[in-house]
């Protein structure tokens, strides 16, 4: 094992996220910008050149270098390889993660949930994933179409979203549940299209393919993703990472419910329309019995049944 392994090996990338985290209580300033920045997503000094870093975040190099050395790295060379090997070793497997899962014990399991729970829930409602999604939804009330593609796990989400909001915005298509569906329905999309597509590790191919389809035809893909450097990030319109942290054997789902949740609140909240459509989907649904009883005080016709 080389000394960069080793070092990786020794630190985690929380370990990183709290340096840069010290240093953002420092002086304003370029290099507290950096900070502030990194200790949210330290991985993204894995993807990033120093110049491209400092591009993104308006400040001049410098800052970077000095900032990347303050955190006790010998520059950036050695931070990014740091950071890219704490994201190799990472993964894990699915058997591992049932047998850490049985080793926590039923003691200490609920606990350990409920704990999980309420960081990933803390993690969606904190900068900058906070301000990224307040930023997305007029840009989804405003697109022609808004598409959703997630399959397996994820296609829980793609429907949560696409159910919901189709009763609600005008703009909003189903969401196809065949691998043939998603390409029927994205070669018809275009610039003014919005896609989101939802995966996390391991990254469906079905949506993977969505994901590049929409890219070639043009249209605004935003990528639910759980890493810095999921294959769904890539030449993505925009990215929301998704906490998907805890011992689950498969990620929680609790941060992206809660982003397609806000999403959509924002959207309701956003849109003039989005009562009067939604309050006819629900007159429509009372008038013919959807419901197995009825909302206290709503007034419910059921159509009359056939005699003979």
């Amino acid at each position: 094992m080389d000394d960069t392994m080793a070092s990786a090996n020794a630190l985690r990338i929380e370990d990183i996220a709290a340096r840069f985290a010290m240093q953002a209580k420092g002086p304003p300033g370029g290099m507290r910008t950096v900070a502030a920045w990194l200790a949210e997503r330290p991985e993204e000094l894995a993807f990033h050149t120093v110049r491209g870093l400092a591009e993104r975040l308006g400040c001049d190099p410098g800052s970077v270098m000095r900032c990347v050395r303050a955190a006790g790295f010998g520059g950036y060379a050695e931070a990014r390889e740091s950071v890219r090997n704490l994201l190799r070793l990472d993964y894990q497997g699915y058997r591992p993660r049932v047998e850490a899962l049985r080793d926590i014990g039923g003691n200490r399991l609920l606990d350990v949930l409920q704990q999980a729970a309420g960081q990933n829930l803390d993690r969606v409602f904190s900068s900058p994933l906070r301000a990224e999604i307040e930023a997305l939804a007029p840009d989804l009330l405003a697109a022609r179409r808004v598409f959703c593609v997630g399959v397996r796990m994820a296609y829980a989400l793609a429907h949560l979203f696409t159910y919901r909001g189709a009763i609600a915005h005008a703009n909003i298509q189903p969401a196809p549940n065949q691998p043939g569906l998603i390409l029927d329905q994205l070669i018809d999309t275009g610039p003014q299209d919005i896609v989101l597509v939802i995966s996390f590790a391991h990254y469906s191919d079905e949506t993977l393919r969505a994901a590049r389809v929409a890219r070639a035809r043009k249209a605004r893909v935003v990528a639910i993703t759980d890493r810095a450097d999921s294959p769904l990030a890539e030449g993505a319109w925009r990215v929301l990472r998704a906490p998907v942290e805890g011992p689950h054997v498969m990620h929680s789902l609790i941060g992206a419910a809660t982003i397609i949740e806000t999403l959509l609140e924002l959207m309701l909240a956003q849109d003039p329309g989005a009562a009067e459509r939604m309050e006819g989907f629900e007159r429509s649904l009372l008038e013919f019995g959807a419901y197995a009883a009825a909302v206290p005080g709503a007034a419910v016709r059921r159509r009359p049944r056939r005699r003979g």
